[in-house]
Parts: C-alpha cells; sequence; structure tokens
C-alpha cells in the first residue's frame, strides 16, 4: 500500500506520541535523562499543546503512522519520525508537504544538540538565523531555522 499524508486523528494519539518520545530519545539521550522525561509526561504535552496548537499531518504506511509533522502559521512545530524508520524518505515526504502547506516560507527551532535534525533542516535549504535558549524547564542552546522560497527575500 502507497504511503499516505493525511490529517491527525484522534486514533494517532498514542502512536504518534510514542514516536515523538521515542525520536526525542534516540536524538538527545542527554537532555531527555537530564530532563527525567518520562512518556507520561509526553502525553501529557502532547495532549494538552501540542494539539490543541497545531495543525498535525501523519505519515502513514500499511495503517501504521511513522511520522509526523505540526505547524502553526509558517511556524514547523514538530516533525518527527519513527527512529526504527529513519533514513527512508518520510522526513523528506513531510518535508515536501510543509513546503505545499506553506510555499513562501517556514520557520522552526531545534536544539544545538539535536545534530540529526539540524543535518536534515540545512541539507534541505534552512538557514540557522539565530541562536538562543529553549524556555524553562529545558532552558537548552537551540537555534532558530529559516527557509524562503526565495533566498533573495531580504
Amino acid at each position: 500500500m502507497q504511503p499516505i499524508i493525511r490529517l491527525y486523528k484522534i486514533e494517532d494519539f498514542e502512536p504518534i506520541t510514542r514516536l515523538w518520545f521515542d525520536a526525542q530519545t534516540v536524538a538527545m539521550p542527554k537532555l531527555m535523562k537530564r530532563m527525567n522525561y518520562e512518556f507520561e509526561d509526553a502525553c501529557e504535552f502532547f495532549s494538552r499543546v501540542v494539539i490543541t496548537e497545531n495543525q498535525i499531518w501523519v505519515y502513514e504506511q500499511d495503517g501504521v503512522p511513522l511520522g509526523f509533522l505540526a505547524i502553526q502559521g509558517d511556524f514547523v512545530d514538530r516533525l518527527y519520525v519513527n527512529p526504527e524508520y529513519h533514513r527512508q524518505g518520510i522526513g523528506q515526504a513531510l518535508l515536501m508537504k510543509a513546503r505545499q502547506l506553506l510555499p513562501k516560507h517556514m520557520w522552526l527551532y531545534t536544539h544545538v544538540a539535536n545534530k540529526m535534525a539540524r543535518a536534515f533542516y540545512e541539507k534541505n535549504g534552512f538557514v540557522a538565523e539565530k541562536f538562543g535558549v529553549s524556555p524553562e524547564p529545558e532552558s537548552e542552546p537551540d537555534v532558530e531555522y529559516h527557509w524562503w522560497a526565495n533566498p533573495l527575500r531580504k
């Protein structure tokens, strides 16, 4: 069966939250350990913040959600892929969906320590425009990335 990208459904909650938690654990194990972040914490945050503030698109193959994209306006709040399916084009497909929805400009934050995400975004034309620190309780160095359809926009 061909993969599809579709809008989030309530049935996606557990598998999407699980893959988000697992992806963060793989990408930033030291931060996850320092924060003592558990799956239950991820569920609470996802239901309270991510679902309520974003439009969520799910990459699904054979009825199984393997990645998701959460956007608000031109801000990409989250783009995550199940770590077992990294480097199989899922992140690329979600990014293409984001460009379809946001054809002129999009921006996002990622942690400086998340080298996988940074390499992915930079490979796909995002430019680091500002370095800072994420809000509490993380308080981790982060980077603000922008992608413009027309790089001469300034």
